[in-house]
């Protein structure tokens, strides 16, 4: 038998105290915030990885088995209700087809409700309707089919003038909208799988003569909601806002190979404005989120910007491309972005702005704020040389504007070049300001913190430190130093 004495109030104080000045000291340390957040982001990553096979994986906590369905509508309907065979061999496009006309009877009524139950739904393309909420229960699957035969043909986007891959038509999304509003995609973290690796291999081999198509894209719509689903594989770009407004992302996992899945970008909201992206979970073949607003000249004819954008506490992988990117089609202007509370692990790139000339347009007003880098190569990148276009009728006049850029409180560890920031003469980088940055780096050479043509400044002390085109300031915001070598370069790449 155990005896158990009991504890004393002055005992109980005491230890108490000993535990708040325990916990004082544990968070008092960057590098120790660092590694609980990294164990965090690790652990979410490794359950991902031993549930690759499965239907997707959630940062979040996911329903239980034969948990309820919620009503979001007034009028609710299931899958099969139309015919829907969710064995993974049956076509259910036309079961879909006939839910969603069913449902668009019911706008003036508050809409309606489809749920997907649990199976493996296979279909070609279809389009949603207003008012409606699109809700996929715990396994349940909407497969793509990989015929692209079953995939219609779209006219291009006004902005991009042709095909993003190739010129004319080019595949419509596996899940379609235009001109709606009010409508939600939603669930028990089911999964909507593109099935995009016949669509890659296609691609590498030129097989394809039409640019492929997204997994979801919306266009020309408002009020639109993505929420607690995943969503994995995409034949190209993952989610496609266009030209919408009122964009919510929240609690959705999105998923592609890191290597030989082309072009899966996460998250392209073009041309959008008052968009929300939070709490979400993203390892894709491409940029995890990408802003956009049109190509060249036919951007800059379309004259939609993308602006008011918030995009916050997500962990990011991108080893192709970048974590978080501006651009490179950004013809019809980006501005308001506020990126905060950003862990990006295990990337060629943490977040990047990226443009040209003949890209017209402007990208400003961008606020980066509490990010954490984690094995990139590069850290923060400014490049105004991304020479793509959709044809040779650019205007090479057309130069985009850059400025009104901040970077607060960037931190990380086992970062190669921590900031590269390569403007030009003719697209110099305006008013950049950096402040409380400390960013561990495996590269021990000078010059990892590269700029050039580059206007802006630093408060306080930063690691590592910055190049000599900044201006100095203490941290009560003082001028200490100001430069005299803005266009001085040094960039390299080799790096």
């Amino acid at each position: 038998m155990v005896e158990t004495l009991p504890v004393g109030r002055f005992q109980l104080q005491s230890q108490r105290v000993e535990l708040k000045r325990w916990v004082s000291a544990f968070l008092s340390s960057h590098r120790t915030l660092f590694t609980v957040l990294w164990i965090v982001a690790f652990s979410s990553v490794f359950l991902w990885q031993r549930n690759i096979v499965g239907a997707g994986f959630s940062i979040f906590v996911k329903a239980g088995p034969g948990r309820p369905i919620p009503k979001m509508r007034p009028f609710a309907f299931n899958l099969t209700d139309f015919g829907g065979v969710g064995d993974g061999v049956t076509v259910n496009t036309a079961a879909f087809e006939r839910a969603v006309l069913a449902i668009s009877k019911f706008g003036k009524k508050g809409g309606g409700q489809l749920n997907v139950p649990p199976g493996k739904w296979l279909t070609a393309p279809f389009n949603l309707t207003s008012h409606m909420t699109l809700f996929l229960a715990e396994d349940a699957e909407i497969l793509g089919l990989e015929d692209e035969k079953q995939w219609p043909l779209m006219p291009p986007l006004p902005s991009y003038g042709q095909g993003r891959e190739r010129e004319g038509p080019r595949f419509g999304s596996l899940i379609h909208g235009q001109n709606l509003k009010d409508v939600v995609i939603t669930g028990h973290n089911g999964t909507i799988n593109g099935q995009g690796q016949s669509w890659w291999k296609k691609y590498r081999q030129k097989l394809l003569n039409n640019t492929r198509g997204p997994l979801v894209q919306i266009m020309w719509s408002s009020d639109i909601v993505i929420a607690n689903i995943t969503l994995r594989d995409s034949p190209f770009w993952t989610f496609h806002p266009y030209d919408c407004k009122n964009v919510t992302v929240r609690n959705v996992t999105i998923l592609a190979p890191i290597f030989e899945a082309p072009n899966t970008d996460g998250i392209d909201p073009d041309s959008c404005e008052d968009v929300v992206i939070e709490d979400c979970y993203i390892s894709v073949g491409d940029d995890a989120i990408a802003i956009k607003s049109g190509w060249d000249q036919y951007g800059i004819a379309y004259g939609r910007p993308s602006r008011n954008i918030l995009i916050r506490n997500l962990v990011v992988r991108s080893m192709v491309s970048a974590g978080v990117s501006i651009g490179s089609e950004m013809s019809g202007g980006v501005s308001n972005v506020t990126v905060e509370n950003l862990l990006v692990w295990s990337s060629r790139r943490a977040v990047r702005i990226k443009t040209a000339a003949g890209r017209g347009g402007y990208v400003k007003h961008i606020t980066y704020r509490n990010l954490t880098f984690d094995d990139a190569r590069v850290g923060i990148v400014i490049k105004t040389d991304y020479n793509e276009h959709p044809d040779d009728d650019f205007d090479r006049k057309a130069l985009p504007i850059l400025e009104d850029i901040s970077f607060t409180g960037i931190h990380g560890q086992g970062v190669r070049v921590p900031v590269r920031i390569h403007g030009s003469e003719d697209i110099p980088v305006r008013n950049v300001t950096f402040k409380d940055m400390s960013v561990g780096i495996t590269y021990k050479k000078k010059h990892i913190f590269q700029c050039a043509y580059v206007e802006g400044r630093v408060i306080g002390t930063i690691f590592p430190a910055p190049c000599e085109n900044l201006d100095r300031y203490d941290e009560e915001e003082r001028l200490v130093k100001r430069s005299a070598s803005q266009n001085v370069t040094d960039i390299d790449y080799d790096i």
